[in-house]
C-alpha cells in the first residue's frame, strides 16, 4: 500500500459527531501533541465506526479528551504520573465543575511562601535576566514559585480525595504552563525571560465535562502491561502514538526524551523532593541513561533490526483490539517501508496516509540543529489504520 497525503472524509456514520469538528481539548505544551492532528486521527477512528477506545500513550491526554468527547470509551495509559493525573481529571469527573469552585478560590487566595520550588526553580527578575542566585537560568520567576510552593503544600495538607487532587493540581499544571520561561520542556530555560513569565500564577476553573460513571478508564502502567488489562482487551480499537526517538545516526542516544523533557510536572505531581542534576535541575531518576524508553532506543539488534521497531512489533502484536491506529513521525528510528512490514505482518493493512507536519520548536533549537538532519527536509506524520 502507497501512503496517499490525508484527505479528510468527513465521515459520521458510526461515530458521535463529526470528526473534523474537533471538540475543545486542554493541555500543557508538550512536544508529542497531537493537537494539529486531532481532525486526521479523528477522522480514521470515524472510518473503524468503534465505540471505544485505548489509548496506550496518552502523553498529554489531547487525544484522550477528544476520543471522549465524540462519545468513545477511553481507556487512557502512560507510564507518567503526570499524564494519569490529567487525564483523572478530563475522563473520570463525575461532578459540576462549579463544584470544585470554592476550592480553587482557596488556593488562589494563599499567601505565598518561600519553599522547595523557589529555592531550587525561582529566579529573580533583575536586568531581565532569568538566573536563579546560584547563577543559572530559571523556569519561572520568584513570585510564581513561592506561590507555587504555597498551593503546592496546601494540596497536601487538606488530604483531597483521588478525583479532586487531580482536578487541582490539572489546574495548577495549567496554570504554571501559562507563566512558564521555556521552549516547552524543562531541559533548558530560556536566557531572558519570557513575555509570559511576567503573569502571576492564577489557577482557574478547568473545563471539566461530567463523565457517565465507568465509562472511562485510566492507568499508569508499562504499556505491554497495560494492553492486557480488561478495559483494554475489550476496546474495539487501539490508537499507538509511541515516541519516536531520531532517525539520524549521528544523533546521541535519546534522553528518556518524555521523562526528561517533562521532569518537573512529575516533581509538581508528586511534590517529593527527589535529587536533582544538571544546570536545569532535572531529576536524577529521569537523567542519562536511566531507564531509556525501547520505543526510542536507536540500537540494532544482532539481527540488524532496529530495537525500536522489534518493540512495536511486539506491542501489536500483544494488544487485543482488532483494529489498531498507529501514529509516527518521519523524524522516527522507523521508516515507513518498516512500518508497513511490521503492520501487514500482524493483520491486513487498511489504510495509509501523510500529512505534512510543521517540526516541534524543540527541533529549530540551536543545540538541536547541531545534531539534525537538514531542517528544510520536509517532516510528515504517518498514519496507518490495521485490521489484526
Amino acid at each position: 500500500m502507497v501512503l496517499q497525503d490525508f484527505r479528510l472524509s468527513g465521515r459520521s456514520e458510526g461515530f458521535p459527531g463529526n470528526p473534523p469538528d474537533i471538540p475543545r481539548t486542554e493541555g500543557i505544551k508538550y512536544a508529542g501533541s497531537k493537537l494539529r492532528l486531532l481532525p486526521y486521527i479523528l477522522d480514521m477512528a470515524a472510518e473503524t465506526g468503534c465505540s471505544s477506545v485505548f489509548d496506550a500513550f496518552s502523553g498529554s491526554t489531547r487525544v484522550s479528551q477528544a476520543f471522549a468527547a465524540h462519545g468513545l470509551a477511553v481507556t487512557a495509559n502512560d507510564s507518567a504520573v503526570y499524564s494519569k493525573i490529567l487525564n483523572t481529571a478530563w475522563l473520570l469527573n463525575d461532578r459540576p465543575p462549579a463544584a470544585y469552585a470554592e476550592l480553587i478560590a482557596h488556593l488562589n487566595s494563599l499567601p505565598p511562601q518561600r519553599g522547595w520550588f523557589t529555592e531550587h526553580y525561582g529566579g529573580l527578575c533583575a536586568e531581565g535576566r532569568s538566573l536563579g542566585a546560584d547563577g543559572c537560568k530559571k523556569p519561572w520567576q520568584e513570585k510564581n514559585t513561592m506561590k507555587l510552593d504555597a498551593v503546592r503544600s496546601e494540596i497536601d495538607r487538606l488530604q483531597l480525595d483521588e478525583l479532586t487532587r487531580a482536578v487541582c493540581l490539572t489546574s495548577l499544571m495549567l496554570a504554571l504552563d501559562r507563566v512558564d520561561n521555556t521552549m516547552g520542556h524543562f531541559v533548558s530555560y530560556l536566557g531572558k525571560w519570557s513575555k509570559r513569565s511576567y503573569g502571576d500564577l492564577h489557577l482557574t476553573l478547568p473545563p471539566l465535562r461530567i463523565n457517565p460513571p465507568e465509562k472511562h478508564t485510566v492507568l499508569q502502567a508499562d504499556v505491554f502491561s497495560a494492553a492486557l488489562h480488561p478495559s483494554a482487551v475489550s476496546a474495539e480499537a487501539a490508537y499507538l502514538d509511541p515516541p519516536y526517538g531520531s532517525c539520524n545516526d549521528k544523533m546521541p542516544p535519546s534522553r528518556i526524551r518524555y521523562r526528561a523533557y517533562y521532569h518537573l510536572w512529575t516533581t509538581v505531581c508528586l511534590n517529593d523532593r527527589p535529587l536533582l542534576t544538571g544546570r536545569a535541575l532535572r531529576r536524577k531518576d529521569a537523567g542519562d541513561n536511566v531507564a531509556p524508553s525501547v520505543f526510542e532506543d536507536f540500537r540494532k539488534t544482532p539481527q540488524g533490526k532496529y530495537h525500536a521497531a522489534e518493540a512495536l512489533d511486539r506491542l501489536i502484536r500483544t494488544v487485543r483490539c482488532p483494529l489498531v491506529i498507529l501514529s509516527y513521525g518521519s523524524c522516527g528510528r522507523i521508516d515507513p517501508a518498516s512500518l508497513q512490514e511490521i503492520l501487514c505482518a500482524n493483520g491486513t493493512l487498511l489504510r495509509a496516509e501523510k500529512i505534512n507536519f510543521r517540526r516541534h520548536v524543540m527541533a529549530l533549537m540551536q543545540t538541536t540543529r547541531v545534531w539534525a538532519q537538514d531542517s528544510a527536509e520536509p517532516n510528515c506524520e504517518y498514519l496507518f489504520l490495521l485490521r489484526k
